[in-house]
């Protein structure tokens, strides 16, 4: 059997109703458009959003929340993170290769949580104030992209 084979069962399908073809369609007389009213008559037209003048929905929704275009999102990385790396000289690409960030086209950003003992040269995209103070206190230096 294929589905190409298959005949529809009788009573399957339904034929449309024929509107305001006299009183024994039973669609006669309005057409099913009852009596009088806004949408009785010809030429009425309705906004697919329109609700009767109820308070339509996108007024009735709270707005909430703010798209800021030209905002730049770093990956973070922490002071901590470098503590555990093996090499002196940290780039981005080094962070990628030791999975501490995911895409070299997105900014990488430092932050100061945690401790660093060791002189590492950090080479990225921001850093911030106390990151900076605890990778020079260790004897290493910080260069921005």
């Amino acid at each position: 059997m294929d589905l190409g084979t298959l005949k529809k069962a009788p009573g399957a399908t339904k034929d449309n109703k024929r509107i305001g073809r006299g009183e024994g369609s039973g669609t006669g007389c309005t057409a099913g458009r009852g009596h009088k009213g806004q949408h009785s008559r010809s030429g009425s037209k309705r906004r697919s959003w329109f609700e009767g003048g109820q308070m339509p929905i996108q007024r009735r929704l709270p707005k909430f929340g703010f798209y800021r275009h030209g905002k730049i999102v770093f990956q973070v990385v922490n002071v901590s993170d470098l503590a555990n790396l093996d090499t002196a000289d940290i780039t981005p690409e080094v962070l990628q290769k030791n999975g501490l960030i995911k895409q070299l086209a997105v900014p990488v950003k430092i932050l100061g949580n945690g401790e660093i003992d060791k002189k590492v040269n950090v080479t990225v995209h921001a850093v911030s104030k106390s990151a900076k103070e605890k990778i020079e206190k260790s004897g290493g230096g910080v260069t921005l992209l």
